[in-house]
Order: structure tokens, then sequence, then C-alpha cells
């Protein structure tokens, strides 16, 4: 059975309402003679930015695979395969924010970032258990959801005082 887990909402509305909270003025700012290049650039980088959080993750009853956005592989992210049965563990490194990531290691000894951001966790924990004989106990999202749903909400207070500033 193919199942497949995208970007957490959360990390995507994230991003999303803060690209907008940090340039949605720049057109209304800007000079008569720039203002039709920056809204272009405004809804270029729009695009860009959703199409940069539509990574998701496909596992099957052979392998999983991570795959990128066309923009994404563009700059520099790749899609990737694993047999399930060429992981051989999972390695957890600290980040310098006190978290922790996660790495496939395979028989090869080749390392893929185990995906932290994606909806449904526990359930791709399971699979990963299920398929695997790598230790999954210290597998967690990278960070709280809570701090995604934090930045959503002043990201989006934002945008609602640059309304009401640029209204009056």
């Amino acid at each position: 059975m193919i199942k497949t887990f995208k970007t957490l909402f959360f990390v995507k509305s994230s991003l999303i309402s803060l690209y907008l909270a940090l340039t949605l003025p720049i057109p209304f700012i800007s000079s008569g003679k720039l203002k039709l290049i920056s809204i272009l650039i405004f809804f270029l980088g729009l695009i860009l930015i959703v199409n940069l959080t539509d990574d998701y993750v496909k596992t099957c009853e052979s392998k999983i695979s991570f795959n990128s956005s066309f923009i994404s592989r563009l700059l520099g992210k790749k899609n990737w395969e694993i047999i399930w049965k060429d992981i051989k563990l999972i390695k957890s490194l600290p980040t310098s924010q006190g978290s922790k990531v996660h790495y496939f290691v395979t028989n090869k000894d080749e390392n893929f970032l185990v995906p932290q951001r994606i909806e449904d966790f526990e359930k791709f924990i399971s699979i990963i258990a299920n398929k695997t004989k790598a230790d999954v106990s210290n597998l967690s999202y990278i960070s709280p959801l809570w701090t995604y749903k934090l930045l959503t909400v002043l990201s989006v207070l934002m945008i609602f005082g640059e309304i009401i500033a640029f209204s009056i």
C-alpha cells in the first residue's frame, strides 16, 4: 500500500504567511516606476515559496522515497529513494538549537535525512518501525508544533496590521 506524507500544514502556512507579512507592503510603498516590477517579483516570490514547501514522502511495501519540488531540485535539494531492507540504522545528531535531526544510514553507509516536518508523523514512524529493525524511539518533530503555529499567528497579525496601516 502506497502512503504519501505531505509537508506539515503548519510548516507551509508559517513560511507562506511570513513571506506575505514581510513582502506585502513592498508593492504599496514602491515608487511609480518600480510598482509593476515589485508586484511581479512579489508574485514570483509567492509562487517560489509555495513550490518550495511542496515536498513529500512516499512509502510502499518495498521502499521509501523523498520527492522535492522542481524549484527545490533547481536549488540543489535532491530526491532520494531507499529500499527498506537497505536501512541499517537511524543516526541522531543534535542541532545548534537543542533539537535533533535524524538520518537513515544504509548498508552502503549513505546518510539520508529523515523527514521531520510531515503530516501524520506518528503513522510515518510506525511504518519505519514495521519495515526496518531500526530504533525509532528518538524520532520526533524537529521543532515543537506550537512554534509553527505561533509563527503563523504572528505573521497573520502582521498582515492585518499592514492592511489596517495602509487603509487609514
